[in-house]
C-alpha cells in the first residue's frame, strides 16, 4: 500500500507512469511475480528470490489463495449474491473476480478498489463486463473506508446482498491502524445476507515471517501474519459458512484446484445476519 489518500478516482481520470516507483519492492508486483505474471521490476525479482530462499512455497501459497477466491466467488454466487466489492485487487489476472461470477450470473456487479498505481493501469482488464453486467474500480486505500463504501454506493444496490471481498489484504494492515475496525466499517452499511469473503496467512515460523516483513518493509510495506484466533475475529458477528475458518485447501475443495497441499493460509466466508 502506498501512502494513505482520501481521494477516491474513477479508472477514466487517467493513469501517470511517474506515480510508480520501480526502484523498491511492492507487495502487488510480487504477488503478481509469484502467479507467474509479467508486471514486475527487478527491485521485485530480488525481494522475491530472498522470499523465495526463506519460503520456497510461497508461489503454491498465492495460487492457493487465487484458486480460494474463484471457489468462494463461485459459492456465493450460486447462493444468489449478485453484488461484490472486492478490495486490495491487485494485479488483473485471468480469470478475475467478475468473470467468474458473470460466467454464472451475466447481470452480476462488481466494484473493485486498489491504490496501487500498476493496478490503475490495468483497470480496463477490470472493466471488461458483460453487456448484462457492470464493473467499476476506485482507485482508494482500505484503510479509509468511508470513502470506498461512498463509490461503492454509486455503482451497487446497497438495498440488496453485497459479497465484501478481502483477499490477501488485511495482512498488510498493520494492528495500529485498526483492521478489525476497518472491516466493521465496511460491513456496517450492508443489509444481512451479505457476506464477508477472507484470506488472511498465518504465522507457521515467526523467525521465517520476521524475515518476510523484514523485505517487505524494504518497498514500505509491512506484512502480518496473524494466529488462527486473530483471523476467526474478523468474523464475528457474523454466521460462518461451513467448514469456518480454515486452510485455504480444506475449504470446499473442487476438480479444478490444481494446488492440495496443505498452505499457510486461513480462509473463511460468512454471512451477516
Amino acid at each position: 500500500m502506498r501512502q494513505r489518500r482520501t481521494e477516491v478516482k474513477d479508472a477514466d481520470t487517467g493513469f501517470n507512469a511517474e506515480d510508480i516507483d520501480t526502484s523498491k519492492p511492492h507487495s502487488a508486483r510480487l504477488y503478481d511475480y509469484f502467479l507467474g505474471g509479467n508486471d514486475n521490476y527487478p527491485a521485485d525479482w530480488e525481494a522475491a528470490s530472498k522470499i523465495l530462499k526463506i519460503f520456497p512455497g510461497v508461489k503454491e501459497t498465492a495460487r492457493a489463495n487465487r484458486e480460494f477466491m474463484h471457489r468462494a466467488a463461485r459459492f456465493l454466487t450460486n447462493r444468489g449474491i449478485q453484488q461484490f466489492l472486492d478490495i486490495g485487487t491487485g494485479i488483473p489476472t485471468e480469470p478475475n473476480l467478475h468473470q467468474i461470477v458473470q460466467q454464472i450470473t451475466p447481470s452480476a456487479r462488481v466494484v473493485y478498489a486498489d491504490n496501487d498505481p500498476i493496478v490503475l493501469r490495468h483497470a480496463e482488464a477490470l472493466l471488461q463486463s458483460t453487456p448484462e453486467g457492470s464493473t467499476a474500480y476506485a482507485d482508494a486505500d482500505v484503510r479509509e473506508p468511508e470513502a470506498i463504501i461512498s463509490y461503492a454506493r454509486e455503482h451497487l444496490d446497497f438495498e440488496q446482498p453485497i459479497a465484501l471481498s478481502l483477499v490477501a489484504l488485511l495482512q498488510f494492515v498493520i494492528d495500529e491502524q485498526n483492521p478489525y475496525q476497518i472491516v466493521r466499517t465496511l460491513l456496517e452499511p450492508m443489509i444481512p445476507g451479505s457476506y464477508l469473503i477472507l484470506s488472511h496467512p498465518w504465522e507457521f515460523d515467526p523467525e521465517t515471517w520476521d524475515k518476510i516483513d523484514t523485505i517487505y518493509r524494504q518497498g514500505g510495506t509491512p506484512v502480518r501474519a496473524r494466529s488462527h484466533s486473530e483471523v476467526s475475529r474478523f468474523f464475528e458477528g457474523l454466521e460462518l459458512c461451513d467448514p469456518g475458518v480454515v486452510i485455504s485447501t480444506h475449504w470446499h475443495p473442487d476438480s479444478e484446484m490444481q494446488i492440495r497441499d496443505q498452505q499457510p493460509l486461513y480462509v473463511g466466508v460468512a454471512r451477516k445476519v
